[in-house]
Formats: C-alpha cells, sequence, structure tokens
C-alpha cells in the first residue's frame, strides 16, 4: 500500500521532471522561431532584390528565350574562336570570334522595339457545306506611334498556315487581305492565333506575338432532302393523335358512360341531361380524349471506330443523321443528337449540324450513348440509330432496350455499294442502305424486307 507522504513526494517529481523537460525543449523552440524569422527576413531581401533588377532582367530573359538553336551556336563559336584566339595567339580566331559576335549583336538589335498591332480575323461565312466556299479576311492597323517594318504575319487555318506579308506600315494605316479557306472536308477547324515574327534573315533570333484568339470553322456534312416525318418509319408529329385514350388531353374523340373513379370534371352535363331525361334515370356521360404529345426525336450515331469499314462509310453515316435531324427542325419537333462524347438537346438549326461537323471515330459504344440519350431526355418519342456495315446487332439491342415500350426505335446501317434491305433485330427494323440517297426511301418505309 501507498503511504500518505508518497503522494506529496510524487507530485513534487513530477513537477520537477516537467521543468527538467520545459528546459530542454523552450530553447529548441526559440532556436526555430528565430530562424523561421531569419528564413522570412531573407525571403524579404530577395524579393527586393528581384524587384530591384527585374527592369533590366525581364527584357534580358525575354531576349534569351528569342535566341534560335542557330543563334546559340553562333554565340558559342564567337566565344570558342576567342578563347582559341588567346590560347593559340593565332589572329584569324580573333577575327572570327569578332565577326560572329557582330553578327549576333546585330541579329538582336532587328528584334528591339515594339510593335503595337490591331488583327482583326474574320470568316465569311463561318459555317458552310462540305465544298461550299468560304474566306479568311484579315485587317491590320498599326496603332502604336512609330512606322513599322515589313513583318510575315502567320495564321493557321484548315491544317497549314496562311502567310500574309504585311508592309511596312506608317502610323494609323491599316492592311487588308482576303484568302479562299479550303472546305471540301467535314469538321471544325480552328482559325487562328495571328501571330508576327520579328528576326534576322538568318534565323539567329526569332520574337514571335500573338494577336489573335483562335476562330472556329465549321464545316458542316451535306445533307440529302427527305420528305416530312410524319409518316413511314419515324411517324409522330406534334400534336397528332394516336391510338392511346386519355382522360386529360386536348384532342376530344367521344363520349361514353361514366365509370367509378372518372373525373366528374369531364361531365358532359347536356348529353347527361339528356340521357337521363330519355330512360328515367341517372346516367352520366364523360368526355373521351385521344392521346396526344409532343414529339421529341433523338439522333444517335454510333462513333466506335470498330462498326465502320472505310471513312468514306463513317461520313455517309453522319450525312444520314444529319439529314434527318435537319427534317426534325423542319418539321418542329424537338431534337436530341448525342454523337460519341458530345450530346446536345433542342438546340438550334446551326448548333445541330455544329455536333455533327465535331463527330469523330473514337471507342464510344453507341448502347451506352443511348442510356445517356434516355437518362437525360425520358419524354422522348421516336429514336434513329445509325451505325456502320460493321455495327454489332447486339449492340443495337441493348441500345434498344434503354428505351421504354412506347418509344419509336428504327436504326439504320450504312453499308456502301449495298442493296436496300430491312429486317428485325429484338423487335426494332434494321435498315441497310448502299448510299444516302436511298435514305428517303428508307425513311418513309418504302424498303422490302
Amino acid at each position: 500500500m501507498t503511504s500518505q507522504n508518497d503522494g506529496p513526494t510524487s507530485r513534487r517529481g513530477t513537477r520537477q521532471a516537467r521543468r527538467r523537460h520545459a528546459g530542454q525543449v523552450l530553447p529548441r523552440l526559440r532556436f526555430r522561431d528565430r530562424m523561421a524569422g531569419f528564413d522570412r527576413r531573407l525571403r524579404a531581401m530577395e524579393g527586393r532584390w528581384l524587384s530591384l533588377v527585374e527592369p533590366v532582367a525581364g527584357p534580358v530573359r525575354r531576349l534569351l528565350a528569342c535566341v534560335s538553336p542557330l543563334g546559340w551556336l553562333v554565340a558559342a563559336g564567337s566565344v570558342l574562336s576567342w578563347v582559341l584566339a588567346v590560347t593559340l595567339g593565332w589572329q584569324e580566331f580573333r577575327y572570327a570570334a569578332a565577326a560572329l559576335a557582330v553578327l549576333f549583336l546585330l541579329a538582336c538589335l532587328l528584334t528591339l522595339g515594339r510593335t503595337s498591332l490591331e488583327v482583326d480575323l474574320r470568316v465569311e461565312p463561318q459555317r458552310v457545306i462540305a465544298g461550299d466556299g468560304a474566306a479568311l479576311q484579315v485587317r491590320v492597323t498599326n496603332v502604336g506611334k512609330a512606322p513599322m517594318m515589313p513583318v510575315p504575319l502567320d495564321v493557321p487555318a484548315v491544317g497549314e498556315t496562311v502567310r500574309f506579308g504585311l508592309p511596312g506600315m506608317a502610323p494609323g494605316s491599316t492592311f487588308e487581305d482576303v484568302v479562299v479557306l479550303p472546305s471540301q472536308r467535314r469538321g471544325v477547324y480552328p482559325i487562328g492565333p495571328a501571330t508576327t515574327l520579328r528576326g534576322d534573315p538568318f534565323g539567329l533570333v526569332r520574337r514571335e506575338l500573338t494577336w489573335t484568339e483562335p476562330v472556329e470553322f465549321f464545316v458542316h456534312p451535306r445533307s440529302i432532302y427527305i420528305d416530312s416525318l410524319g409518316s413511314g418509319m419515324l411517324k409522330d408529329l406534334e400534336g397528332q393523335s394516336t391510338n392511346q385514350m386519355s382522360m386529360s388531353d386536348l384532342a376530344f374523340h367521344t363520349l361514353r358512360e361514366y365509370a367509378p373513379g372518372d373525373d366528374r370534371r369531364h361531365i358532359h352535363w347536356l348529353s347527361t341531361a339528356k340521357r337521363s331525361g330519355a330512360s328515367g334515370g341517372d346516367e352520366f356521360m364523360v368526355r373521351q380524349f385521344l392521346d396526344t404529345r409532343r414529339s421529341h426525336i433523338g439522333v444517335v450515331l454510333d462513333c466506335q471506330e470498330s462498326s465502320y469499314l472505310t471513312d468514306e462509310e463513317f461520313e455517309t453515316a453522319v450525312s444520314v443523321g444529319s439529314s434527318v435531324a435537319m427534317r426534325a427542325l423542319r418539321d418542329g419537333m424537338d431534337l436530341s443528337e448525342i454523337t460519341g462524347p458530345f450530346f446536345l438537346t433542342r438546340p438550334r438549326r446551326h448548333t445541330a449540324l455544329d455536333l455533327f461537323s465535331r463527330a469523330r471515330l473514337g471507342a464510344e459504344r453507341i448502347d451506352v450513348a443511348a442510356a445517356t440519350l434516355a437518362h437525360q431526355v425520358p419524354n422522348i418519342s421516336a429514336v434513329l440509330f445509325v451505325t456502320g456495315a460493321l455495327g454489332a446487332y447486339e449492340l443495337l439491342r441493348r441500345a434498344k432496350h434503354s428505351f421504354g415500350p412506347d418509344v419509336n426505335v428504327v436504326a439504320i446501317r450504312v453499308e456502301l455499294g449495298a442493296s436496300m434491305g430491312l429486317q428485325k433485330s429484338g423487335g426494332m427494323p434494321v435498315i441497310t442502305i448502299g448510299h444516302l440517297k436511298d435514305l428517303p426511301m428508307a425513311i418513309q418505309g418504302r424498303v422490302s424486307g
């Protein structure tokens, strides 16, 4: 057992141990605080020195960044020639070092000076059908106070770089030029940015300045005219009555006897009075409606690379999807479209075709795209799948099962050179076409199984 004297003695020992521990820890903490304060003062001093030398170091750093590999080779050759001249005493190396040094300095001097330009890039029209013409207009104004030496203006455009030779321009003068843009292939092409390059004729020093942001140039796929989607394989026009009965719609169909559960607001009192007066009993008559719904069509383009034999086959599939999308917009339908990773719902006409311009082959499967469409647009009424000759029927069936039984689903297979044909796969009509010109007949359902 512990005696009563052990308690105070134990507490005194604990306090002494704490004092010894504090005596060991506090000097370390003070030393750490002093070092942290010294580090902060050193950083502050470094920041002040950097701010003082930045007006000189900044231009020098930017100038060194403009030196090309050939320029560094010339500078190194000058230094090496001077070392050889001093070491070996050869006068020829002294001349070579001086010549290379003068060449390098003159090249640096040609890049000095500030260029103040206002550059305007304009593509007219910004959206064209593949094969139609478009032009790139460049307008350059010297907004500086000093004359400008002739410099080239480079503009990346449609897979190549267009170079405009800017002449010497006085302050306030303007240069304009127009070039025709190639638009044979569908796609989205960035135009710009416009850059100028200043330097020496030998390419020792180059300074590139960027003046504009890129502008997107859309080349839409070619499409074909098809008749209204209110008949044929994708019939479902806005306001078109269906065969499904409804008690809460706008299309009046007929009158019938009242049944338990009917909404009393739909009782037709005039007919009820006539019927009750003729029979002598209370026989209520209610209005019966036909279900109407706003058409919402979805176009799903299969962008999986393994579904197509050739790039031309994929381009035909893109034209099929864009043709149906344009017809749906002309008919006043709601439209949703998905091409690989790109999805758009209720677009305007130009943005609808922009999506097909962005379409490219990849690894996205059509069943995944269909599931995305079904999740984003739960009230869709008709869906068109467009795939290639190698499109897997199993994936098409999975894609169809993403939608409910009341959604009209049709698939079109593009197989270049094949005859038109129709077959069923999982309760879904699959139409094969060999050319884009077969699409109107396929949509109207004039194809044999």
